[in-house]
């Protein structure tokens, strides 16, 4: 029997204008009143959630930043963190400097954003943002790299990431531009979530996720129920058992309703 939903949102719950419609809403809502748990699984930092949940429910638990953290939403409190060694990060930063030149880096924290000045600096800066070298910004608070090229092909640049570094860190993407989210050894979006569904005493075959992109393709390989949206990534499509109508079309709601019987 099926316990416990996890979902990205972006590409996955989100329509593509990142609203949740009201037909999202309600099953979710009727599937937590029957006790089965919802548990939202995105790659965005906590300080990106916000204003979404009230959309998607302000209750439960949340995991954020690909696993690097686990957000107690009623509470407003990281309630796990699997942060980046220090040493690590900076040892990521110089051998990507050295083999693939023009490399820049910012940072998340539980707590913020930090980024290095050459790191897209045309999109407009919070205003408790800080800005320096990698050596200055990393700190043990650090729940994820962002790692960035402005001349290289996305899938190339991950390639040749994960081939440089992916001994040191586990690397993953799921953006369009050429972005590598890097979080500590071992540490993704299904590692994460099982360590949750463990504190719970829910086993993986009692989770049925849902996904669009290259970091969720673990979290789909792990639960014993699993669907890629019909516009996820090729590599999703090919990990996932099973496919959901696409995000614009209420994938999710219509799988679950199927489901679950709601």
């Amino acid at each position: 029997m099926l316990k416990l939903v996890a979902t990205d949102l972006d590409g996955t719950l989100l329509h593509s204008d990142g609203s949740v419609t009201p037909r999202t809403r309600a099953v979710l809502e009727a599937l937590e009143q029957s006790g089965v748990l919802v548990v939202f699984v995105t790659g965005r930092p906590i300080r990106w959630m916000e204003d979404l949940w009230e959309h998607v429910g302000d209750h439960g638990l949340a995991v954020c930043s690909n696993g690097g953290i686990v957000y107690d939403v009623p509470a407003r409190a990281v309630a796990m963190a699997r942060p980046i060694d220090v040493r690590t990060a900076l040892e990521v930063g110089r051998v990507l400097r050295e083999h693939l030149p023009g490399t820049t880096f910012a940072i998340e924290r539980a707590d913020g954003f930090a980024r290095e000045p050459e790191f897209m600096p045309r999109i407009p800066a919070p205003p408790d943002l800080t800005v320096g070298p990698l050596s200055e910004i990393v700190d043990d608070r650090t729940v994820k790299m962002l790692a960035r090229h402005d001349d290289l092909e996305p899938e190339k640049f991950w390639a040749e990431v994960d081939a440089l570094v992916g001994d040191l860190v586990t690397t993953t993407w799921s953006s369009t531009g050429a972005l590598v989210e890097i979080s500590a050894a071992g540490v993704t979006k299904a590692s994460t979530l099982a360590i949750l569904c463990a504190e719970h005493g829910i086993a993986a075959d009692e989770v049925v996720a849902f996904g669009d992109m290259p970091n969720d393709v673990a979290m789909l390989q792990w639960a014993g129920t699993s669907y890629a949206m019909a516009n996820a990534h090729p590599l999703v499509l090919a990990a996932a058992g099973r496919v959901a109508a696409s995000n614009d079309d209420d994938g999710v709601a219509a799988a679950l309703e199927s489901l679950f019987g709601v």
